[in-house]
């Protein structure tokens, strides 16, 4: 399956309101559906920069970078992203976006090790040129801290049982082998999925650092919009959400009253506000099934109270 980007105008949309300059962010590359959308919007003085980690990707953006001045490609998890900035010489920009979790390239590569679906290597790194593969990690974790991972990561309630099952067999080397672990010790499991589909997300959650890195990018995007610039992030599964929804509603939410003062006297803190939620319509889920668990939220930058 060739990639789809999931929301691409919705995002595109949100992220402009209606501006057409400007310095923007893409958080995650990808295969650059939602970079070259905004940068065909954008004047001939705007300026994109996108992040990702995958060498199959940075390539593509490359490719990209060749094509249009107006772009450029960071090899860094958007994690590190005012840092990479900052060396740049970027301190605020007017507006970020980022499409988590792991892309249909990645998924449809047996080499990669992603799928249950497609047997290859069991490796799962979204940097495959550094750090641990899945099967690696498999063969250091302890059976309790993979079950607590399986548990958390994949809300998996035979977390326990699976992971038995995994330290038992030994060195997994592909995924096929891994599929199979889990499904003989999965005693029960959803209708129209993989025994294996809730512990493979929970391992790759792991491998990649994804919710750790959700939790250190929120603040560092924010801290690098402009008045009026937005944010817009794409999640599939609950725990991402869960991360970027609690974000967005502490930082455009009142503190609470501590007893001490009147009201108005109280220091609004507030430094975002939410603009939208949106999923994906019945005509996308339909061409590309994907995008039917994508949730889009959009919050933009308040302006600090008492700035003229």
């Amino acid at each position: 399956m060739s990639h789809i980007s999931v929301l691409l105008h919705e995002t595109v949309e949100a992220l402009l309101a209606d501006r057409d300059t400007g310095i923007y962010i893409d958080g995650t590359f990808g295969r650059g559906g939602h970079t070259r959308l905004l940068l065909s919007k954008l004047d001939a003085n705007a300026r994109v920069y996108a992040f990702d980690k995958d060498p199959q990707a940075l390539a593509v953006a490359t490719e990209l970078e060749q094509e249009d001045s107006r772009f450029k490609i960071i090899h860094a998890s958007f994690a590190d992203l005012k840092q990479e900035m900052n060396q740049l010489g970027i301190y605020e920009v007017d507006g970020i976006m980022a499409d988590l979790g792991v892309s249909s390239p990645q998924l449809d590569q047996a080499e990669r090790g992603f799928s249950f679906m497609k047997d290859g290597p069991l490796d799962m790194r979204m940097d495959n040129s550094q750090g641990q593969t899945a099967a690696q990690w498999l063969v250091d974790v302890s059976e309790e801290h993979l079950a607590n991972i399986i548990y958390q990561y994949g809300e998996e309630r035979y977390s326990r049982r699976i992971a038995k099952a995994v330290k038992n067999a030994g060195y997994i080397e592909t995924t096929a082998q891994l599929a199979e672990i889990v499904k003989v010790a999965h005693p029960k499991w959803e209708k129209n999925k993989h025994a294996a589909t809730r512990t493979f997300q929970a391992i790759r959650i792991e491998i990649n650092k994804e919710l750790e890195d959700v939790h250190t990018f929120l603040p560092q995007a924010l801290d690098l919009l402009k008045s009026n610039a937005r944010l817009a992030v794409i999640s599939f599964h609950s725990l991402e959400d869960r991360i970027i929804k609690q974000f967005i509603q502490k930082e455009s939410t009142l503190a609470e009253d501590t007893g001490w003062g009147m009201p108005q006297e109280r220091e609004d803190t507030r430094r975002l506000k939410k603009v939208d939620r949106i999923r994906a319509s019945e005509a996308e889920v339909k061409e590309n099934p994907r995008s039917r668990s994508a949730w889009l939220r959009v919050a933009e930058r308040l302006e600090p109270k008492g700035a003229e």
